[in-house]
Parts: C-alpha cells; sequence; structure tokens
C-alpha cells in the first residue's frame, strides 16, 4: 500500500482518480462555505466586514501553502496522502466549531458593532479552517508538477460548481444549514483522498466519522431551522436581538425577516411625515433584508391610506394625478399604497426579491390586503433596469424611494454597494420611460448641513438630462425636503425627493409644489421659479459650473456611470486616513457607506503587510530560503503576477456584468461559473500539450494577454447592446463572451509548475510558488475594488491585462535562467 501511495503522488507519476475527485470536492466545498460566510456576515454584521472576512479566508488559503513548504518533512513521500486527508477532515470540523463560535460566543460577534478592530476575533476564527483546506489543496496541486494542468482544472471546475451549489443550498436551506453541509462536502473530500490509505489508517477512520458525523448534522439543523427552532439561530444580528420574528427565509443574495404583532394599533411610520399629519393609528408589520435595511408592511382593507399622502416621498402624487406610476423595489408595498390613495389610473410594481414578494402577497396577503388581487395593480419580479429596457410603456410617475439593501453582494464581498438604479446611464434610460409631463421621483436622506445623497442626485440628473441634449437641467428639477419625524440623535436630519421632469417644469408646477410644501410643512430647496435655493445645488444643475462645483465639495459627489457605479460611497480612496474628514463628514447617513470605504483602504494595506510577511518574509527565514528566492525570482514574479492577475480580471468583470444581467445570483451563477468552469478547460487543454520548451508556452501566455485585449475592447460595445435582450439571451451572450478570456486564463498556472518542475531546486518550491500565487489573490481581490472605486471597473481589468503581461515576460526570464 505504501508502495500505491508514492506511486500517485511523487512529481513524475500520474495522480489517482481519487485525488482528483477529492480535490474537486474539497474545491467545491471551499468555495461555497467562503461565499455562504460572506452572506451570513452580512446578516450578523455590517456588510462590509464581510467583504474583510472573505479576504482573511482565502490569506488563510495561502498560509496553508506556506505551512507545506514551512515543513516539507511533514508532508512528504508517503505522509502526504495523510496529510491531506487530514487538513480536509479538519477543514470540515473547524468550519462547524468557527459557524458555532461565531453565531453563540459574544467575543465573535463584536465586529457587529462597526469597529474594525472587532474583527480580529472573528478574522482569526474563520482563518483557520482555510488555512486547513489550504493545506489540502496546496498538496493536492504541488505533488505532481508535471501533472499540475489536469489537477488545477479539477480544482477550478469544483470551484465553479461551488458557485451554483451556494444558490442552490440557499434557495432551499438556511444560511448555517448549508454552512454545515459545505462542511460534510469538505469530510467527504478527506473520504475521497482517504482511498489511499491503509483501512486501518487513523486520518481513514477519521474522515469516515467526520463526514457521517457533519451529514447528519446539516441534516438535522435544517429540520430544526424549518420547524422554526435552529439549534445554530440567529440570536443577534448586527449588535442587537431579534424578537418577535413572524417570518425568517434566506436566498442566494438576502436573508429576509419579518417582525412585529400583527394586531396592534400603532402611530403611523413613513420616511418623511409631515409635523401636521394627523392619520388615525395602523396597522404595521416590520421587512427587513440583512437586518439592515427595512421596509414597512401596512395592514390594509381598502380604501385611502391617510399617513401616506402627508409624506413627502409621495409628493409627486400631487402634481400628477390619474396617470400609470412604475415603482421600482416595491418592498412592503407602501409605495403602491400612496399610489391607489392618491386614485392613480395603475400601477407596476417591479421587485427583484422574489422572497419579499412571497412574504407581502403570500405569507401575509391577508394583512396586506392581496394587492396582487388588485386589478389595477401588477407585481413584476425582475431586476428594474433590465425589465424596463425591454418595455416600451412609458409612465406618469416612476418612483424610487431608498433603493438600497446594505447586504453584501453575491460578488462574495468583493463588491462594495454598488446599484445599476444610480448611474446616468439608467437615469437616461428612466427619463426615457417618462411620458410627456412624466416625473421621476427619487428620494434619498437628508442631512441638514450636508445632503450628500441629495447632492449627488442632482449631478445624476444633469448627468443624464445632458446626455439627452438639455442645455438647462435645472429646468427639468426640483427638491423638496421634510425635516418631519425622522430626526434624532446620529439619525439623518430629514428627506429630500429629487423631482426630475422629462420635460421643463413650468411655472405652475413650482407654484403648486410650493404650495402643497407650505400646506405639509415641507420646504422647497430647489424650483425653476427662481425662488430661495440651495447655492450648491444649483450649481450642480448647471452645466457650466457643474463639475467644478462638485470637485469643491469635500466628498466624491459626481454622477456614478456604469463604470463606477458606486453610488454610496462618496469617500475618495486618498481621503482614507484623513481624520479630520472623517470626523466630520463620517456621521448620520453616510457612516456605513463612508466606514466600508475606510476598512476597504485599510484593508488594502493590512493585506499588503500580511501578504509580504507570510508569503516572503517567513518563508525566507529558513535556512536557504533568501537564495531560493534570489534563485527562483523569476518563478515568484510570474506566480505572483498569474494570482495578481487573475483576480483582478475576475472580480472586474462580476462587476461589470452584474450590472448588464441584472439579478444578483446571475453574477455569481454565470460569471464566476463561466470564469472558472473555461479556466478549469484551459488548463486541461494545455496539460495535454506537454512541455517542449519555451517557445510554446510563450506562445500560449502571448495568445492569453491578446485574448484579454480583444476581450476589453469588444466586450465595452458589446455589453450596452445586450441590456435590452430577453433575460436567456443575456446569459448565454455572458456565458459565451466571458468563456473566451476563461479559457485562455486557466493555462499559466499549469505552465508555470512544469517550470518550476525541470530542475529539483525549483521543484521543492512548489508548495511556496502557491502560497505566493495565493497570496497576490488575496491583494488582487482588495486592489480590484480600491482601482474600481477610484478608476472605473474598466481600469481594475486593465490592471489585470497588465499583470499577465508581466507574467509573460517573468516566464521569458525564468525560462531562459532553468534553460
Amino acid at each position: 500500500m505504501a508502495r500505491i501511495m508514492n506511486q500517485r503522488l511523487r512529481p513524475d507519476g500520474p495522480p489517482g482518480a481519487s485525488l482528483y475527485a477529492g480535490l474537486f470536492l474539497v474545491a467545491l466545498s471551499t468555495l461555497m462555505y467562503e461565499t455562504l460566510l460572506t452572506r451570513l456576515f452580512s446578516v450578523t454584521m455590517h456588510y462590509h466586514f464581510a467583504f474583510v472576512a472573505i479576504s482573511v479566508a482565502m490569506l488563510g488559503l495561502a498560509a496553508g501553502a506556506i505551512v507545506v513548504h514551512a515543513w516539507p518533512s511533514v508532508f512528504s513521500g508517503a505522509r502526504a496522502a495523510g496529510a491531506i486527508t487530514v487538513g480536509s477532515v479538519l477543514f470540515a470540523a473547524t468550519g462547524a466549531i468557527a459557524l458555532a463560535g461565531h453565531l453563540k460566543i459574544k467575543a465573535f460577534q463584536g465586529a457587529a458593532d462597526g469597529r474594525l478592530s472587532s474583527l480580529a476575533p472573528v478574522c482569526a476564527l474563520v482563518a483557520v479552517p482555510f488555512l486547513c483546506g489550504g493545506v489540502s489543496v496546496c498538496l493536492a496541486l504541488t505533488r505532481s508538477p508535471l501533472h499540475a494542468g489536469r489537477l488545477y482544472a479539477a480544482d477550478l471546475a469544483g470551484a465553479g460548481l461551488g458557485c451554483v451549489g451556494f444558490i442552490v443550498l440557499l434557495e432551499r436551506l438556511d444560511a448555517p444549514s448549508a454552512i454545515l453541509a459545505s462542511c460534510a462536502g469538505g469530510a467527504w473530500a478527506a473520504v475521497l483522498f482517504a482511498r489511499t490509505l491503509p483501512r486501518r489508517h487513523a486520518a481513514r477512520r477519521a474522515a469516515w466519522t467526520a463526514a457521517a458525523a457533519l451529514s447528519v448534522l446539516a441534516a438535522g439543523h435544517a429540520a430544526s431551522a424549518a420547524a422554526g427552532a435552529p439549534w445554530l439561530g440567529l440570536s443577534q444580528v448586527k449588535g442587537r436581538p431579534e424578537r418577535d420574528v413572524l417570518f425568517e427565509r434566506w436566498n442566494a443574495f438576502s436573508r429576509i425577516t419579518v417582525e412585529g404583532d400583527p394586531d396592534a394599533l400603532w402611530h403611523p411610520s413613513g420616511w418623511g411625515l409631515s409635523p401636521r399629519c394627523q392619520a388615525p393609528p395602523v396597522r404595521e408589520l416590520n421587512l427587513w433584508i440583512d437586518s439592515a435595511a427595512g421596509t414597512t408592511l401596512t395592514g390594509y382593507r381598502g380604501g385611502a391610506v391617510e399617513h401616506l399622502a402627508c409624506d413627502v416621498v409621495n409628493i409627486a402624487h400631487r402634481l400628477r394625478t390619474g396617470t400609470d406610476v412604475l415603482v421600482i423595489g416595491s418592498g412592503g408595498g407602501r409605495d403602491v399604497l400612496a399610489a391607489l390613495s392618491a386614485g392613480q389610473r395603475s400601477v407596476t410594481a417591479v421587485e427583484i426579491n422574489e422572497t419579499i414578494l412571497s412574504a407581502v402577497n403570500g405569507t401575509f396577503g391577508d394583512f396586506t390586503g392581496h394587492l396582487d388581487r388588485d386589478p389595477r395593480v401588477r407585481f413584476v419580479n425582475d431586476e428594474a433596469r433590465s425589465w424596463l429596457a425591454r418595455q416600451e410603456t412609458r409612465y406618469g410617475i416612476i418612483q424610487i424611494s431608498f433603493i438600497d439593501t446594505w447586504a453584501a453582494s453575491l460578488a462574495g464581498g468583493f463588491a462594495l454597494m454598488e446599484n445599476s438604479l444610480y448611474t446616468s446611464e439608467a437615469w437616461e434610460l428612466l427619463l426615457d420611460r417618462l411620458g410627456a409631463g412624466g416625473i421621476l421621483t427619487v428620494s434619498r436622506w437628508y442631512l441638514a448641513e450636508r445632503p450628500s445623497e441629495v447632492y449627488r442626485l442632482a449631478s445624476l440628473a444633469a448627468a443624464a438630462l445632458e446626455a439627452r441634449g438639455v442645455e438647462d437641467p435645472r429646468a427639468h428639477v426640483m427638491v423638496v425636503r421634510s425635516f418631519g419625524n425622522t430626526a434624532g440623535d446620529g439619525f439623518p436630519d430629514g428627506i429630500g425627493t429629487v423631482l426630475v421632469g422629462a420635460d421643463p417644469f413650468d411655472g405652475s408646477d413650482a407654484l403648486r409644489l410650493r404650495g402643497e410644501a407650505r400646506a405639509l410643512g415641507f420646504d422647497v430647496v430647489l424650483a425653476p421659479d427662481g425662488g430661495p435655493s440651495d447655492a450648491l445645488l444649483a450649481s450642480l444643475l448647471d452645466s457650466r459650473r457643474r463639475h467644478e462645483a462638485a470637485a469643491s465639495y469635500p466628498l466624491d459627489i459626481s454622477a456614478p456611470t456604469d463604470d463606477r457605479p458606486f453610488f454610496f460611497h462618496m469617500m475618495r480612496l486618498g481621503d482614507v486616513f484623513d481624520r479630520e474628514l472623517r470626523r466630520v463628514w463620517v456621521a448620520g447617513a453616510n457612516t456605513i457607506q463612508l466606514r466600508a470605504v475606510a476598512v476597504l483602504g485599510g484593508l488594502l494595506l493590512a493585506v499588503l503587510v500580511l501578504v509580504f510577511g507570510l508569503v516572503v518574509v517567513a518563508p525566507s527565514m529558513r535556512r536557504g530560503g533568501v537564495a531560493a528566492l534570489r534563485r527562483s525570482a523569476p518563478l515568484f514574479v510570474y506566480f505572483g503576477a498569474i494570482g495578481l492577475g487573475f483576480m483582478l480580471v475576475e472580480i472586474s468583470q462580476m462587476q461589470r456584468f452584474s450590472i448588464v444581467l441584472g439579478h444578483p445570483s446571475y453574477a455569481l451563477s454565470v460569471v464566476l461559473f463561466s470564469l472558472l468552469v473555461a479556466s478549469g478547460c484551459g488548463s486541461l487543454a494545455a496539460g495535454r500539450l506537454g512541455w517542449e520548451g519555451r517557445r510554446r508556452g510563450l506562445a500560449l501566455l502571448g495568445l492569453l494577454v491578446a485574448a484579454l485585449a480583444v476581450f476589453g475592447a469588444a466586450s465595452s460595445v458589446l455589453l450596452p447592446a445586450l441590456e435590452r435582450a430577453a433575460t436567456p439571451i443575456r446569459l448565454a451572450a455572458a456565458g459565451a463572451l466571458l468563456a473566451i478570456p476563461g479559457f485562455f486564463l486557466g493555462i499559466p498556472f499549469g505552465l508555470g509548475m512544469r517550470l518550476a518542475g525541470r530542475r529539483e531546486a525549483s521543484r521543492a518550491l512548489t508548495a511556496w510558488l502557491w502560497g505566493v500565487n495565493g497570496g497576490l489573490s488575496v491583494v488582487g481581490s482588495v486592489l480590484a475594488v480600491a482601482i474600481a472605486l477610484t478608476a472605473g471597473i474598466s481600469a481594475a481589468f486593465w490592471a489585470g491585462a497588465a499583470s499577465y503581461a508581466a507574467a509573460l515576460a517573468a516566464f521569458a526570464w525564468g525560462a531562459r535562467k532553468l534553460d
């Protein structure tokens, strides 16, 4: 049996089928565990901390490779098979322990308070399972350098399928149950790895025990959650206890809960209610998205809902009546009720989250009055922008009220809060769908001294109107605010509603708005009739002064675009360490968003230091480490460049295609799946070509750089054309487009391992090289977001292409040096 183990794991021997299968399954399980943790952390902590935690998870995988390199005697020869098995068992076991620790131990819930320092215990906790999994993956990939291309294909294919598995699990299970299922998958990978071990080997028994125990645990927890009494329930969410939860359901991009007493009468709630509102008490329930973004379910039995007519977000209904209304983000249905109460002709409500529609119109349909059965109302489950692009209907009012979720996206926490509704391209589309005299009404928080979100809405309106040929944007925009019942310590002062007209507002519109505002106790901040107005707001709507006015503001209030769709993130990355700016401006409604950018800047610095220390300094301290680093410098540059480049390309395309495809699930299931599976095919194909000198390697890498250049140029032309296509066509086209660069992205790793395997000295460095690749991948994941935030998504992609060009040069250098 020892002879069989050595034969399957020695560098020049072909790996056995169990090694391929185990690597496939452990890659699938770690990818699912990683993304599921992001989903969980988005609920239990602030969403940008999910980004931090997932970077730590990737760093843990890289650390596993460094552990393998640091102790070669532990992981060499016949011991390698046992070590691979034990690593997978420990990944599964510590993964379950990390989940329980985070949910049950108060110290590991501390990051919910919003402080970066509180995240350290959580980072340490989640790094352990990934370090263990990293040991298994590294051993599987580097024990046979001549077959690394095929092994890497299995790794990528497993990770690609994990993208789909993640979605499938969360559509059927709660997040803790799904995480336990991914841990069970890691244990079953250990069973596959253990097939080369003797039957009585301790690691083999441990693998079977862990697989059986975790499978039973995952199934049992799913049953307990379905019964409403989960063993690992979420007792704390974002630092507050959950109480009176009537409904809970997870899906691939949110956790929806409904809280409250359906029989209790309450003083009406609203975004910006008039202080003069005398509406009677109502029945209300609170619906929460990831425990942060809230919407209200209103008890409805027909007739008018008086308090909604007093809300500043609905003031457009006082200017246009008897018309067709489009509500984007119907949530609990309050905007739909406002339109019906105002006597509008019809209401089309678009909601991206099917679980919200199911809760509002299904589970709580009797409470909400089954608005879906009203002949005047049509609910659409789709992403609003992509759906609207396929429609030709014109509306008298299009309403967007506080569309955000404060949730980590499906990019695995790699994306900030980009929202495709708040870009100049999106607003051009919205204005195109307004009929004659139609109004686009958008409401956001309004801080008395620094109404940054309203200023940015004004910039958006100006950019979209100018793109449509409007010479005087100010004539098309009115702004009204309410300092009603929202004031409070640390809370926004009020609400601002920006009204954008498809046609210029005339004097009667301004006169009527001022009259309605006066009656309700609101303030008209801007109107085209020449009355008192906010000077900066007026400048932002002046085509001659708009850019200068935006640049003079301490925060970035320029109009977001599809290439930089970060509406909520106004702190410039260069100002992250400006304490005075943060003290004055990181407050109120902007606290979480601005802090997220500060966390990103701090994380980038921390990752650079940690990666340098982990993958360069620590291994170099071993005997002969510095000499090995100098002797094989081209290989280290090469593997670092391809790790950095892969993440820059991957994350940039997930951000870019999430806008084109619309639905959040598609960013993962289509984009990442297509890239990873196509890369696996490329790695497999390159492995079959064999090694015949540096010319073939240089040719393949040259093709990769050329493919990226062609893709980058072509996609900028093709992607806008896809926006109006039907969803199946967009999905198929996206997959086909991404498969082209994806195929070539899978080639470099196998080529590099073959190059390293040509000499015994460099062959001993394969684990270290894999660690360098993983470490630079962590840097790339953070750097991709930082570049996109400051220079745009396309800049992040071209930085990735440049990294592969650097890898091409390093390969040529290394091939000459090793000849």
